[in-house]
């Protein structure tokens, strides 16, 4: 093994978990172009190409999964290893004060919460639903969760979950009697609902993409709110037309209490992130979190 094999394993290993250069940027502490140019020197010195690089996203080529499937098990051994001798050493406990927003709350952290109290019993948490985008560090708090269009530079950032897509929803009620809809600009003769970000005070702008182009649209608003789940029920309720992440209307679209509209202009938006201050010294409570939440690709446990 040649000196620089090690850390540029490391940096094709994050690449492949964050399909983002962006993403495992964030996470390694270097720049895009910097990783970029890691993994070409990588690529050239093992004479094959280990990446799949398009516009939106990133992912391994064949070989790539190969040596993926060696280095899974290498890096997550090393990776317990180290959390195990930060647990020897340092006692897990106290209180966590994390600031998120409503879904990432319910969707990604409540479904695990409960594991990781009963691994570490003395660990206490307590949660600052917020969908605005506040200051972690002036509202108290010791981490947060956002949107990674969201974050601040000078933070450290893990993503926790993947990319989500955006989806137009209706009620079959509001759908039978509405105007024909077959492009964005259709929106116009529509009731929609608006939502307003608690922070900055503005109403969002439905963003749409079709064939590499992306844009933004304002809607007439029937209603504006300030909470994601008032929207969303709003939408169920016959109210009018709402804009959310796929994920939040999920559950509802699969019963047909509501339905998509325009599915050929979806926009991709990048997943959530736990963040933290860089400059803020990591507790034991926090770093457990962090690999506890640590999203992992589809799949990649079948790679172990």
């Amino acid at each position: 093994m040649e000196k620089d094999d090690l850390p540029d394993l490391l940096a094709f290993w994050v690449i492949a978990q964050e399909h983002s250069f962006r993403g495992a940027a964030r996470r390694l502490g270097m720049s895009p172009s910097a990783l970029s140019h890691t993994m070409r020197r990588l690529e050239n010195r093992l004479g094959v190409a280990l990446l799949l690089r398009t516009t939106r996203s990133v992912a391994p080529t064949p070989a790539g999964v190969r040596l993926l499937d060696r280095l899974q098990p290498a890096f997550e051994s090393i990776d317990g290893g180290l959390l195990e001798l930060a647990g020897q050493s340092e006692r897990v406990a106290g209180l966590l004060r994390l600031n998120v927003h409503r879904s990432a709350a319910e969707s990604l952290i409540l479904p695990r919460l409960a594991a990781l109290q009963r691994t570490y019993p003395d660990l206490r948490v307590e949660l600052r639903i917020d969908d605005g985008t506040s200051d972690v560090v002036a509202s108290g708090c010791d981490a947060g969760v956002r949107n990674g269009e969201l974050l601040d530079k000078d933070m450290v950032a893990v993503r926790i979950s993947g990319d989500q897509s955006s989806v137009v929803v209706g009620s079959p009620d509001y759908l039978r009697g509405a105007p024909p809809l077959a492009t964005p600009e259709d929106l116009k003769h529509h009731r929609c609902i608006g939502y307003r970000f608690n922070t900055a005070g503005t109403v969002h702008r439905w963003r749409f993409a079709q064939s590499g182009r992306m844009f933004e649209v304002g809607v007439p608003h029937a209603l504006v709110v300030d909470d994601v789940h008032v929207a969303r029920s709003a939408a169920r309720e016959g109210v009018g037309l709402c804009y959310l992440l796929r994920g939040s209307a999920a559950g509802l679209l699969q019963s047909g209490e509501l339905v998509e509209v325009l599915p050929d202009w979806t926009v991709v938006y990048p997943g959530d992130y736990l963040y933290y201050p860089s400059r803020r010294t990591v507790t034991p409570a926090l770093r457990v979190l962090v690999e506890h939440l640590r999203y992992r690709a589809p799949g990649a446990e079948k790679l172990a």
